[in-house]
């Protein structure tokens, strides 16, 4: 392989493949937008290009400059915003992405999915990368009242079932790396750093279930899936859910959070008493084109109690995948860091 190209790099992901690659001797380059922060990469001393996948003449010139393999992490993540916003990122900006490659003979990529394409409903099922895409999550008074978290995984499905149509059309060599949510240093939109805020700044009851499970995965231990992904190879298209090895309870998990950062875990409310006043929140702010999300939300909510499980079993077939760290010591790691930069 030649030079490789990261776009998104100064994201939680995009940051944690280049910090990889670079732990394995490979300084890729990293695409980021104009006035990105780039201290993180500039510290690596990673090469920086400014480009953004909503552009795809800038696009085409940026990767017209001897590269040969490209890593897209770029993406609008989160529950906020309208659709048509996160579809020109994530499925225009995806498909741009496609569209440069095949214009500088670029046919070896691999992109960032996510594991809410198969669907963040409440399930029993152990889902594989064989379940049908199934993101769009039915909530109460969706069809007339729709979701941003939904514009979210809807969008990120059709920017993958588009990519393997193109792929396959161009015989590509397409791997889709689909991440659990992530947590590690540097996150700060996931939802994990929030929680912590929150406990810390007093809230004592918080949504939330002792029974279900929620699937994850530490961003040191993406970047080495991905670092694995290209040093593979593969061929053809592939789709890989990368997760960790096991989903943990998600009452145990929040409460390692809280331990490692020396504060209390709050006593849970029951769906029932949260639920309302999330739904009239989000509706409020949506009635009002509020351009920040609402603090509580049907998918914020919803989150907290349903169960959440993928399978890493073509993971660790594939790639030979195994974490280099606990659930305990990344957790550690993670508040460490937050601790050490001044956010906690």
């Amino acid at each position: 392989m030649g030079r490789i190209l990261v776009t998104g790099a100064n994201g939680l992901i995009g940051s944690h493949i280049t910090e990889y690659f670079h732990s394995k001797g490979i300084s890729p380059f990293c695409m980021v937008r104009e006035r990105s922060d780039t201290g993180f990469l500039k510290m690596l001393g990673a090469d920086i290009v400014y480009g953004d996948v909503t552009d795809l003449q800038k696009l085409i010139s940026v990767f017209n400059s001897g590269i040969d393999f490209v890593i897209h992490t770029a993406a609008k993540v989160g529950d906020w915003g309208t659709y048509e916003d996160f579809r020109k990122v994530n499925v225009e900006g995806t498909s741009n992405v496609l569209k440069a490659a095949y214009a500088n003979s670029i046919n070896n990529l691999i992109i960032t999915g996510s594991v809410s394409c198969y669907g963040e409903e409440s399930s029993s099922i152990v889902k594989d990368e064989n379940y049908p895409y199934s993101s769009h999550y039915k909530y109460f008074m969706d069809k007339i009242f729709p979701s941003a978290l939904n514009f979210y995984r809807d969008t990120k499905a059709e920017a993958n079932v588009q990519a393997i149509k193109f792929a396959e059309l161009n015989q590509f060599n397409l791997t889709i790396l689909e991440p659990a949510w992530v947590y590690g240093e540097r996150e700060f939109h996931s939802g994990f750093y929030d929680f912590i805020k929150l406990v810390k700044g007093g809230l004592h009851f918080l949504p939330g279930s002792k029974k279900n499970k929620f699937h994850t995965i530490y961003a040191r231990d993406l970047g080495k899936i991905y670092y694995l992904s290209y040093k593979k190879e593969l061929q053809g298209v592939n789709k890989i859910l990368a997760v960790a090895p096991e989903a943990p309870n998600q009452f145990n998990l929040f409460n390692l959070f809280c331990e490692k950062a020396g504060i209390k875990i709050p006593h849970r409310i029951p769906k029932s008493i949260i639920y309302p006043p999330a739904f009239l929140t989000e509706l409020m702010y949506t009635i009002s084109r509020s351009k920040n999300a609402p603090p509580i939300s049907r998918g914020r909510v919803n989150i907290f109690y349903d169960n959440i499980e993928y399978s890493s079993e073509k993971l660790k077939a594939l790639l030979d995948f195994t974490p280099d760290y606990s659930l305990e010591e990344s957790i550690e790691k993670t508040i460490l860091w937050y601790k050490e930069n001044k956010y906690l």
